[in-house]
Formats: C-alpha cells, sequence, structure tokens
C-alpha cells in the first residue's frame, strides 16, 4: 500500500471520539465582571476544579479560548491508571525521598478511585470499564526491570500487578512484538469525549458560568484581588486557577517555561468487527509499552476497531503527515493489519515536567495544576478537585504533588526546541536496545 491508500473514504483529521460527542459552546456567554474564581482552561483541570467550586456555593467561570472540550482532554487515547507513570522515566526517589514517593504513589491509587466516584456520582455515560492494562516489555532488560515494578506497585498504589512471562502474552495481546510484560488491573478505559462532556454537562447543572472563545491575555494583581485579561474584557476574581496544561501559553509565562508540550499522535482503523479486534485484543486489555518512545493502542469502545497512538513524530508535524508513521508502528505489531485503512488522525499536546511528576501548588495567587505526563484523565481531574478543595479550605492534609519544587531549565521559555533532537535519541536508543536483544 502506498501512504494515500491506507485512508478510508471520508478520512477524517478530527478525533474519532467527536464523533460521539464533539466540542461545544453551549451557555456560552460573556465573562462576568467578577467572580469568586476564574478557572483558565475547559480540561479535565478546569471542569473538575469549577465542579467542585460551584457545588460548594462559589462563583465560579471557566475561561475557554475555543469550544468546550476543544484542548488535549479529548484528544486524548481514553487510557486511565493509578500510578503506573508517576515519574516513569525519571529517578523520582533521588529528587523527592522514598517517602514521599510512596505518598505520590498512594494518592495515585485514591486518584483513580476518585475517577471512578465522579462518574458514578454524576452518573456519566462514557463506556468506563476497568479493563486492566498490559504493559510490554520491548526488550529482556526491560521485562527484568518490571520485576521490582511489580512489588512497587502493589504494595504502594495497589495496582494488582501481575509479571506475564512472553510465553503467556497473547493472553492479552496476539503479537511476537514484545518479550512479556505486567499486567496491571487497577487501570482501564474511557470514551475520553464522553467523559468531557459528562463533566460539562456536570458544571452546568452546578451553575458554573462557561465562557467560550475567550482567551486569556495576562493576569495582574496579587493573590484575593486578581484581574485575568480576556479577549473579551477583564474579570475580577479573588482566585484563579490555571489548567491549561499542554497549552500553556504567553500569558502565564512563569507556568509556561515549567511545562513541556509534546504532540502525541492516534489513528483509529476502519471498522473491523468485535470478532476480529478481540483476537487481537484477547483480555480486553488497554495497551502500552516500555519504550522511551512508546507506543499505546487500545479497542475502541465499542469493540470493533483499534485506536494506535504514539510520538510519531518530535517536530510539528500535522496529523495527516504522521498518520502513515503511526500506521508504519501498528503493522509492526500486528501484522495482521495489513491492507486495513484508517478512517481518523488526530493529534494533542501532553504536558509533561522536567522531573516527570505531576504538579500543584500556586504563583502569585495564581493556583495550578499542570504536568499530566501522560496520566491526564486520572491526575488531572483528581488534582483539579484537590486545587478546588485546598481554595474551599477542606483537605485534612496536603496533596503528595502539592508544593514541589517546580523547576525549569536555562533559556527554555516553554517552546520545546530541543524536542527533535532529544526524541532522535531516544529513538536510537529503544532501535539499539531492540537490535541487541
Amino acid at each position: 500500500m502506498t501512504p494515500h491508500d491506507i485512508f478510508a473514504d471520508g478520512f477524517k483529521t478530527d478525533p474519532y471520539w467527536w464523533e460521539a460527542a464533539p466540542p461545544d459552546d453551549e451557555g456560552d456567554a460573556p465573562p462576568p465582571e467578577r467572580v469568586d474564581v476564574a478557572v483558565i482552561g475547559s480540561g479535565y483541570t478546569g471542569m473538575s476544579a469549577a465542579l467542585e467550586l460551584a457545588r460548594s456555593g462559589v462563583d465560579v467561570v471557566v475561561l475557554e479560548a475555543q469550544r468546550f472540550g476543544e484542548g488535549a482532554s479529548t484528544r486524548s487515547g481514553g487510557m486511565v491508571s493509578g500510578g503506573v507513570n508517576v515519574g516513569k522515566g525519571g529517578d523520582i526517589e533521588t529528587l523527592y525521598g522514598r517517602a514521599r514517593v510512596d505518598e505520590m504513589l498512594a494518592e495515585a491509587r485514591d486518584s483513580y478511585d476518585h475517577l471512578e466516584e465522579i462518574i458514578r456520582r454524576e452518573n456519566i455515560e462514557c463506556f468506563y470499564a476497568r479493563t486492566g492494562r498490559f504493559v510490554g516489555a520491548h526488550t529482556p532488560d526491560a521485562f527484568k526491570a518490571m520485576a521490582a515494578k511489580v512489588d512497587d506497585l502493589n504494595a504502594h498504589a495497589d495496582a494488582g500487578a501481575t509479571l506475564i512471562p512472553r510465553e503467556r502474552q497473547a493472553e492479552h495481546v496476539n503479537t511476537e512484538y514484545y518479550y512479556g510484560g505486567m499486567t496491571v488491573d487497577r487501570a482501564g478505559g474511557v470514551h475520553p469525549s464522553l467523559y468531557h462532556k459528562g463533566l460539562r454537562e456536570a458544571c452546568r447543572r452546578a451553575g458554573v458560568k462557561l465562557s467560550a472563545h475567550t482567551r486569556v491575555e495576562g493576569i495582574d494583581g496579587s493573590a484575593g484581588d486578581l484581574t485575568v485579561r480576556t479577549s473579551r474584557g477583564p474579570v475580577r476574581a479573588k482566585e484563579v486557577v490555571l489548567g491549561t496544561n499542554g497549552y500553556t501559553g504567553k500569558a502565564t509565562p512563569w507556568h509556561r517555561r515549567r511545562v513541556i508540550p509534546i504532540a502525541s499522535y492516534i489513528i483509529a482503523t476502519e471498522p473491523l468487527g468485535r470478532e476480529r479486534v478481540s483476537a487481537l485484543f484477547p483480555s480486553g486489555r488497554m495497551i502500552a509499552d516500555s519504550k522511551r518512545v512508546l507506543y499505546y493502542f487500545r479497542p475502541s469502545p465499542d469493540g470493533t476497531r483499534v485506536i494506535f497512538g504514539g510520538r510519531a513524530s518530535f517536530r510539528s508535524r500535522t496529523a495527516l503527515e504522521t498518520a502513515p508513521v503511526l500506521y508504519r508502528y501498528m503493522l509492526g505489531i500486528f501484522p495482521q493489519l495489513a491492507g486495513v485503512k484508517i478512517t481518523h488522525a488526530w493529534n494533542g499536546n501532553v504536558a509533561f515536567t522536567f522531573d516527570r511528576v505531576p504538579h500543584m501548588g500556586d504563583e502569585n495567587g495564581v493556583h495550578y495544576a499542570m504536568g499530566c505526563n501522560g496520566s491526564g484523565v486520572v491526575m488531572m481531574s483528581h488534582l483539579g478537585h484537590r486545587v478546588a478543595l485546598k481554595i474551599l479550605g477542606k483537605t485534612n492534609r496536603a496533596s503528595a504533588f502539592d508544593g514541589l519544587p517546580f523547576e525549569t531549565r536555562p533559556f527554555y521559555t516553554g517552546v520545546p526546541w530541543f524536542l527533535p533532537t532529544i526524541g532522535a535519541w531516544y529513538k536510537f536508543r529503544d532501535w539499539m536496545d531492540r537490535r541487541t536483544a
């Protein structure tokens, strides 16, 4: 097949998830002149914070530069976990100590329970299921490294993790690509756009004011008396919550210097039928792997398609340009899908931090929850909620992610010029690991 032949008739560069729940601007109104709390960004962070605040009687507005649900929250793979990705790839124990890492893992576990509670409480129909996850080892050494991680996850995150040798991996994913792996029971899948739609509907019911197409241009003042300058006029607020993550811009330069926006790319196949998809994912688990430049993939919520994602490029590329790259990656895992066409390809920015840990805190009166590091559905829903509790004074103890040193790097202004070089190095190391396995 030529690159052009992989596209089905009617191919779209919008997320597959938008077929069921597209972004909207329902209830949009100009922002009020004054509120108790102004929330910037309508993703999982902002909506979760706004919902908790409004349920406690706080006058709150959400300011969104585009339509509600147009950012990364509805562009993810919809894979959820509790504790699996905390500090992945970084030595956070050296940075923060064993006791703090244990607290992070325990809170990551609780964050998963919080997601389930929100879905139940707000009656959100979003195909949520605790299906579990399989993490494939891309080399024998990666499999050995998982042995120590299994004990840690079970001890501190109640993950239900189990090592799976290579001769048994076909029970979970029908491929010869991996050298065994690890299953995690405290994990699952969700339709990310339907979940976000449920959150924004819950916010509307709770009385949250919503202002779409309202771009924030800057924040002036100090804690207790802040002015948010927007494209539709100023908003005065006692408190501000920033939840822009991978779309953090020049309006908040301090925060922008502390998150690294990395594009993640995803494709969706044409309908293949439940029987064929079930043969690829026998246990129905979400799949990720141990590479530095990882793949993540899953069956669609209705069980008829394959959703496949990864870092197809570390440069600025369109979803159309990177779709053939992802297609090639997918065939590397599932050669049996040769000839299958794709109906959707899209991308969204994931916010990483330099220590690979989510951060919560406040800077000059602006509260923030930033740096999902690939676990946005769970962690940003949870940390948005925790920010709201902090503002309300309802926390019994501080979040393990609150008040950590939020570091940047010299000369970094928020534009990750170094990503192509680092990405190429990581890809080369992954390739070498496979060559010498």
